[in-house]
C-alpha cells in the first residue's frame, strides 16, 4: 500500500487531556461540539473519544450530522441545532435526537413530527440575547403563547443561547447578554415550564466567564486545543490546552532556482537569493487558504520553510534554504508544534483557526493517534 501523499493526525489523547482540563474548571456537565466533521478532526472518532474523555452531550449544528452519530452506534445524547423547516424530525425523533427550537416554524414542524411518530420530541429552546443570529427574538411572545398551549406535548430538555463576544474578556456585552438570558428564563418560568438544562457557555465562555457555566458548557474549538481568539485570550499554551491536529504533506520535487525567480501564478512570489524551492503536493483543493502569505510554510526537520507565491489548487512553493538536505518524496509538516501552528495559517490568511481547520478537505486522511 502506498503512502499518501499527504494526510492528517489527530491526537485524541489531546482531545482528552483538553476536556478534562475544562471539566476541571467547572462542575457543569460538558457538551462536546462535534459540528462540522469535528472541526475538520473527524466526526465518529472525535465523539467516541469526547464521551470516553467525560462528555456527556454530544452537540452538532445539523441533523444530518447527529444521524451520522446514531448510524456509527453512539448512544450518548445528541443536540443539533441548525435544523431548518422541513428537515426530518420524524426521523430525529426515532433515533432519540434533542433538537433546537427557534422560531415558531420549526415548533410547528417538530409538533407535527411527534403527532405522526407518536413520540414526544425533546426539545431545547434558544433565545437571541445578542447575537441576532439564532434564536427567538421578535417571536418570543407568541411563542410563549402558543408553548402554553402545546407544552404538554414536548419535553422541554433545555434553554439557552448563545454569546456573540464571550472571547473579549474585558468587554461587558457577555454579562448583558446573561442579563436578558434570565429575565427570558424568568418568563418561561413563569409559564411552569423548567428546563432541565440550562446551557449558554461556549468554549470562550467556558474559559474566561465563570458566571456562565450553568448546567453545562459547549466546547467547540477549545476541545481541539485551540484557542478562542489569540489577540484577546492568548495562545493554547497559556489557556493550558493541546492542539490536536497536525498535517504532513510529501515534496514532489526539490529544485535549485536562481535569485529573483518569479514563483507561480502572478509571478508574485520572488526568491531574494539563489535557493532550493519544495513543492509541497497540498493546495486550496486540501483546505490550505490560497490568499495565505509568506508567514506561514512548512518544517523540514524543525527548519522553518515559508510560502513563496500563490497557494495552488493541489501544491504549494516553500522556500527550503540554499543549504536544505531535503529531498523529494520525503514528508513535511504543515501545521504541528515543529513549525506553523493553525494559528500561523490563520494569520498568514487574514482569517481564524476555526476556519483553518474547518477547511482541510475530507480527500486527506485522518490518521488518530491515542
Amino acid at each position: 500500500m502506498s503512502e499518501p501523499r499527504a494526510f492528517v493526525e489527530v491526537n485524541l489523547a489531546a482531545i482528552a487531556a483538553n476536556i478534562q482540563t475544562i471539566a476541571s474548571e467547572t462542575d457543569s456537565q460538558i457538551l462536546a461540539v462535534v459540528k462540522a466533521d469535528a472541526y475538520g478532526h473527524g466526526l465518529i472518532e472525535v465523539a467516541r473519544a469526547a464521551v470516553e474523555s467525560g462528555a456527556s452531550w454530544l452537540g452538532t449544528a445539523l441533523l444530518e450530522e447527529a444521524l451520522q452519530l446514531r448510524a456509527a452506534g453512539i448512544t450518548a445524547p445528541v443536540l443539533a441545532w441548525l435544523t431548518p423547516p422541513g428537515d426530518d424530525f420524524d426521523t430525529a425523533l426515532r433515533e432519540r435526537i434533542d433538537l433546537s427550537i427557534s422560531s415558531l416554524a420549526i415548533l410547528e414542524g417538530i409538533l407535527a413530527a411527534g403527532e405522526r411518530t407518536g413520540i414526544t420530541p425533546r426539545v431545547h429552546i434558544e433565545v437571541d440575547t445578542g447575537m441576532t443570529r439564532g434564536g427567538f427574538l421578535e417571536e418570543w411572545d407568541p411563542f410563549l403563547i402558543r408553548l402554553r398551549e402545546v407544552k404538554d406535548s414536548l419535553h422541554i430538555v433545555g434553554f439557552w443561547t448563545h454569546f456573540a463576544r464571550a472571547d473579549e474578556p474585558d468587554s461587558d456585552f457577555t454579562e448583558q447578554q446573561l442579563i436578558l438570558f434570565n429575565v427570558l428564563l424568568n418568563a418561561l418560568q413563569s409559564e411552569g415550564i423548567y428546563p432541565e438544562i440550562v446551557h449558554t457557555a461556549n468554549s470562550a465562555g467556558a474559559l474566561a466567564h465563570k458566571s456562565s457555566h450553568k448546567q453545562m458548557v459547549r466546547i467547540g474549538i477549545a476541545m481541539y486545543g485551540l484557542t478562542p481568539d489569540i489577540t484577546t485570550m492568548g495562545s493554547s499554551e497559556k489557556l493550558g490546552l493541546i492542539p490536536a491536529m497536525s498535517i504532513k504533506a510529501k515534496l514532489v520535487n526539490v529544485k535549485s532556482v536562481p535569485a529573483f525567480s518569479r514563483v507561480g501564478y502572478g509571478g508574485v512570489g520572488v526568491t531574494d537569493m539563489d535557493t532550493k524551492l519544495g513543492i509541497v503536493c497540498m493546495g486550496y483543493s486540501d483546505g490550505l487558504p490560497r490568499r495565505a502569505d509568506s508567514t506561514a510554510g512548512v518544517s523540514y526537520k524543525g527548519e522553518l520553510a515559508r510560502l513563496v507565491g500563490r497557494v495552488s489548487m493541489d501544491q504549494c512553493v516553500v522556500d527550503l534554504g540554499p543549504d536544505s538536505q531535503a529531498l523529494a518524496g520525503e514528508y513535511v509538516t504543515v501545521i504541528g508544534e515543529d513549525g506553523f501552528s493553525a494559528d500561523d495559517w490563520a494569520s498568514a490568511a487574514g482569517t481564524i483557526n476555526y476556519e483553518i481547520t474547518t477547511r482541510i478537505a475530507s480527500r486527506l486522511p485522518r490518521i488518530y493517534l491515542r
